[in-house]
C-alpha cells in the first residue's frame, strides 16, 4: 500500500469521529484498515495542512491523554477545541469511558 493510500484512509477514518467524542491513534488506524499503525496515524496528523478542516483534535492516546506537551500551543489549542465540544479535560486527560467514540 502506498503512503498516499494509507494517508487517505486515515483521513477518511478521522473525518468520521463525531463532535463531542474522541478516538485513539490506534483506533483510527484500525478503522482505516491499518492495524497496529498508531504511530503512522500520529505522523500523518502532525503533517496535516494548517488549513485542514479534519477533526485532528479529537484524536488522543490510548491512555486518554492529549499527547502534546502541556505547555505547548498545540496542547492548548487541542484542549480548547475539545472543551468547546463539551468534553471535560482534566489536566491533559479525557475520560475514555465517557467520551470515546464507539462506531
Amino acid at each position: 500500500m502506498s503512503n498516499q493510500s494509507a494517508q487517505l484512509r486515515i483521513y477518511t477514518a478521522l473525518a468520521t469521529i463525531p463532535c463531542g467524542r474522541v478516538a485513539t491513534y490506534g483506533q483510527i488506524g484500525k478503522l482505516a484498515g491499518l492495524p497496529r499503525s498508531g504511530r503512522l496515524v500520529g505522523r500523518t496528523l502532525r503533517n496535516l495542512p494548517n488549513n485542514s478542516v479534519l477533526p485532528w483534535h479529537r484524536v488522543i492516546n490510548a491512555s486518554g491523554k492529549i499527547s502534546r506537551p502541556q505547555d505547548s500551543d498545540g496542547f492548548k489549542r487541542q484542549k480548547a477545541r475539545l472543551q468547546e465540544e463539551g468534553l471535560v479535560v482534566v489536566g491533559n486527560r479525557i475520560n475514555l469511558a465517557q467520551y470515546q467514540w464507539q462506531p
